[in-house]
């Protein structure tokens, strides 16, 4: 089962087969499949979801620790670890980025707009979110993806909660509106104004939940 895991055959937020087809596929007893479910979901690469179905929450070891340590910080302190990896993020960004990469940029950047002119938050925190993996993409850098991967879950958290609670119902300005300013500097291979960019609107975030905390 952890094999599945790593080869990528079971990718994080895939619901993994039942018992029953888990116990034909490797031969072996329910109660067997039973006990190596419970072992993977206290490393935190599965989460059971009563009623749901069990379901792929890390791609290893390390990502299911981190995911135990995050649950217990701060919003402050997942929004420092944060501006740590998206800062070194934008700065290789600028750097590294293929045509491909900047379309997928630019395809996050437009649906993050549209939802947020349809006042669609959840869309726009999705859209918001895929920006943001895909300037980490953008790095070529395995092991930084691997890791924003792995805290992907707090990130997320993190900007629904500045969405939801801090955004007035009657605001008509894009919370963090610098993203464009920031995909712009990326596409003109401008470190310097990546990192500026990307610090903007980090401490800012930083900041906010200091403040709230």
């Amino acid at each position: 089962m952890k094999a599945q895991i790593d080869s990528g055959e079971w990718s994080i937020g895939d619901r993994i087969p039942t018992e029953a087809e888990l116990s034909d596929q490797l031969e072996v007893g329910r109660n067997t499949v039973r006990e190596a479910v419970r072992a993977l979901a206290h490393t935190g690469l599965l989460e059971i979801r009563q009623g749901a179905g069990t379901f792929v929450r890390s791609s290893s070891e390390l990502g299911g620790a981190l995911r135990r340590r995050l649950k217990r910080s701060e919003l402050r302190e997942n929004f420092e670890v944060r501006r740590a990896l998206e800062l070194e993020a934008a700065r290789l960004a600028a750097v590294r980025h293929t045509e491909e990469d900047l379309d997928t940029i630019d395809r996050a950047l437009g649906e993050r707009t549209s939802a947020w002119h349809a006042r669609d938050m959840q869309a726009f925190v999705e859209a918001d979110f895929a920006f943001h993996k895909a300037v980490v993409a953008a790095t070529h850098n395995s092991l930084l993806i691997e890791l924003y991967d792995d805290i992907a879950q707090a990130v997320y958290s993190s900007i629904a909660h500045m969405v939801y609670e801090e955004t007035p119902e009657t605001a008509t300005e894009e919370p963090a509106s610098d993203h464009q300013r920031l995909a712009e500097a990326i596409r003109a291979g401008d470190t310097e104004r990546a990192l500026r960019e990307a610090a903007c609107y980090l401490d800012d975030l930083v900041n906010q939940a200091a403040a709230s905390s």
